[in-house]
């Protein structure tokens, strides 16, 4: 012992923390950005979705193409809604940075939930009055943990 081996435990400096996965508040205060991120999302995402589905109902483009399209959209208004909330807390040039800055891992994770529910479940780029709810669950509930290990860990929300 003392060699600097990892079995070392008479070293009072190398103590490790434990990474504990009870925290309440910050599963609540992850939950808060996961629903922001969820709707910042959810607007590109649907509205993409929506659009191809009632208005260019013609398009020519495959559920697939529509579904990268909504995923790409999702980020895009995500980042655009987290500058506009972050604006009021700062300059804007500075409020998109942090934005930018959020967890793409998050929102990837978020789109990528809701669109393979939409795609098992309808065929791909429908929306229905049924899909929705079960849609945002899985866009939510994927993320969240990543959320909460982030902030638990390293003090950093997506939001």
């Amino acid at each position: 012992m003392g060699d600097g081996s990892c079995c070392d435990t008479d070293d009072e400096s190398s103590t490790v923390s434990v990474f504990s996965w009870k925290d309440k508040e910050v599963w609540k205060t992850s939950a808060n950005n996961t629903k922001w991120c969820l709707i910042g999302c959810s607007i590109g995402d649907f509205g993409t979705i929506a659009a191809f589905q009632f208005i260019y109902t013609d398009s020519g483009w495959s559920a697939m193409s529509i579904m990268a399209l909504a995923m790409i959209n999702g980020l895009l208004t995500s980042i655009a809604l987290e500058t506009l909330i972050l604006a009021k807390q700062m300059i804007l040039k500075e409020a998109f940075k942090v934005a930018i800055g959020m967890s793409l891992i998050s929102m990837i994770s978020m789109e990528a939930a809701m669109n393979l529910v939409d795609l098992l479940m309808t065929g791909g780029a429908i929306l229905t009055w049924w899909v929705i709810p079960i849609m945002l669950f899985a866009g939510f509930i994927t993320p969240w943990p990543y959320n909460y290990w982030r902030l638990k860990k390293f003090g950093k929300a997506c939001h």
